[in-house]
């Protein structure tokens, strides 16, 4: 596989995995059932492992011990056999060979039938090597298998019998395989009456049924370990499942609480504590239901009034308005109180006629009659009318009102007498709340469009907003300064349904102000009339006050929006 290959491979692999990881960490965090069941799997796992390295360590201690007795007794008959058949053939044999054969050849035998090996060792103090020295052993074993810290144990006479564990190693005698296998070995020492010398004689018994017992014992406990972990895992699963269950239907019935279906309830079973918290649920749910349809039934009931006082003082206020006119036509011929009370009293109905629209308005949104009526425009067309029409305002402020880039098409599907509401709205605000009469205080219009949005940006160097107060610009009747007067004769319901008609468009008006710095305020509106907004043309954060701040934005952002986009 070439190198090219090999990469494309590893990134299919890896294309692969990740969402098969993803998946797997995502279905971790969002499942108790799920984290409790391998959670307990696992410390048992590590527990039985524990337990079991325990038991296996105390089974093959106790093998072993058992094994030692054994082979102890087995020599202690063997060598004192052999004594006696070296006792009752003293003085008779003076071949030192053939005694040494007549002693190990019967030994030899029966090791064949019963399963050790013997090697005899010796005469004592001789310095050659076991392995070097000959010897009497049983056929096919390796001399290497005696260990050298055993034949040092052996170096003088009269040695206490000694035993230590060692590989036993054979091999077929013509270069063939070789194996070796872990057993026991015993040293004992026997003196030889044909030459008086004393030899030693090593028997090697190997532990292959305490192996096979061992392994049958390991097999036994994996097979029980595992089987306790499916165990564990299966009631592990169970239990967690009666709890998680109802915690799930709770979730669900939240959720469907939420979505507005309010008369979901919890199924109550039993008397244990997720049926109280089922029966507890059920009564926050009913309590919650009531208290909702009661906001609902008093919002309903305010909204009518709201409507039917702002229609019933439409006639009262025709006549008003009539005797108004022809009062303040008249003020000419009055002396200067009287006119001056007619001129406020035009003043004021002209204020109350228009909270008595805004009211209206608003009832309309209240009650879902808005309707859109859109049509492809230039905003910077509906920007220009509005600052013209706002010039005399600014003028009787000192302020100016600029319009960024006016020469560019800003084009979207817009109801054109709501989105000029807005903008007028934002840029009477600006005006109102602009530092009055100084030479280099303006209101700044940027106005700006991509492919999916179009938006408008309203930017004052004003008093701003105080932290927290960006977020409640857009409530109906309040005021950041209550003391303030309205230069512009302002209803106090201009962004409340500013803010509306944005929504109705599918679009944002969001506020962002810094105490000292200003504020600007944005309109962003879909190009096309029913898409979905995912960003906006131009920054909420202005430019001069991110950079003043070292880049940090800062001051609260409202984002009155629906989606919560930024």
């Amino acid at each position: 596989m070439s190198g090219t290959d090999r990469s494309l491979w590893l990134r299919s692999l890896w294309a692969r995995v990740v969402p098969e990881v993803r998946r797997g960490l995502t279905f971790w965090r969002r499942s108790i059932q799920a984290r409790v069941v391998i959670s307990t799997v696992v410390l048992s796992a590590v527990i039985v492992s524990g337990v079991g390295w325990i038991l296996l360590q105390q089974t093959r201690q106790g093998l072993l011990e058992h094994r030692v007795d054994v082979v102890l007794g087995e020599v202690d008959a063997e060598v004192t056999d052999a004594r006696d058949r070296l006792a009752a053939a003293s003085g008779t044999e003076v071949n030192a060979s053939r005694q040494q054969r007549d002693l190990v050849d019967p030994i030899i035998e029966r090791g064949l039938s019963r399963g050790y090996s013997v090697v005899l060792g010796g005469p004592e103090g001789e310095d050659l090597p076991l392995s070097e020295g000959g010897g009497e052993y049983t056929s096919g074993l390796d001399l290497a298998s005696v260990p050298e810290s055993l034949e040092a144990h052996f170096d003088g006479v009269n040695r206490a019998t000694a035993w230590t564990y060692t590989d036993i190693v054979r091999d077929d005698g013509g270069g063939g395989e070789v194996s070796s296998e872990a057993g026991i070995i015993v040293g004992a020492q026997m003196p030889l009456p044909s030459d008086g010398k004393t030899y030693t004689l090593y028997f090697l018994f190997p532990l292959t049924e305490e192996e096979e017992t061992l392994g049958l014992v390991t097999r036994a406990l994996l097979t029980a370990a595992g089987l306790l972990l499916v165990l564990v895992a299966a009631l592990t699963g169970l239990v967690t499942r009666q709890v998680v269950t109802p915690i799930r239907m709770a979730r669900r019935v939240a959720e469907r609480l939420a979505s507005g279906r309010l008369q979901e309830r919890l199924q109550v079973r039993g008397e244990d504590d997720i049926a109280r918290l089922a029966y507890s649920f059920n009564q926050m749910a009913t309590n919650l239901q009531r208290q909702i349809r009661q906001l609902e039934e008093l919002s309903w009931v305010q909204r009518r009034f709201v409507s039917d006082v702002s229609h019933e003082l439409r006639t009262p206020l025709t006549t008003v308005r009539m005797a108004s006119d022809v009062l303040h036509d008249a003020r000419d011929g009055f002396d200067p109180t009287t006119a001056r009370s007619a001129e406020l009293l035009q003043a004021e109905l002209d204020r109350f006629e228009n909270l008595l629209v805004d009211l209206l308005e608003i009832s309309r949104f209240d009650a879902g009659a808005a309707m859109l009526a859109t049509e492809d425009v230039n905003l910077v067309e509906i920007a220009e009318r509005v600052i013209a029409a706002a010039q005399p305002l600014a003028d009787q402020r000192g302020v100016r009102v600029v319009i960024e880039n006016p020469d560019d098409e800003v084009r979207a599907e817009v109801d054109v007498r709501r989105v000029e509401r807005i903008v007028r709205n934002l840029v009477t605000n600006a005006i109102d709340h602009a530092m009055a009469d100084d030479p280099t205080e303006s209101v700044i219009v940027q106005l700006a469009s991509d492919a999916d949005a179009a938006a408008i940006t309203v930017r004052d160097h004003g008093i701003g907003l105080a932290p927290g107060e960006a977020a409640m610009v857009f409530n109906r009747f309040w005021r950041s300064d209550p003391a303030r007067a309205r230069t512009s004769g302002g209803t106090g319901l201009g962004l409340a349904i500013a803010q509306e008609d944005a929504h109705l468009h599918g679009g944002w008006l969001q506020a962002w102000g810094r105490t000292g710095q200003g504020a600007q305020f944005r309109l962003t509106v879909p190009r096309y009339a029913g898409a979905t907004l995912r960003n906006s043309p131009l920054p909420l954060v202005p430019e001069d006050a991110a950079s003043s701040d070292a880049g940090v934005v800062t001051g609260p952002v409202a984002v009155p929006t629906p989606d919560g986009a930024r």
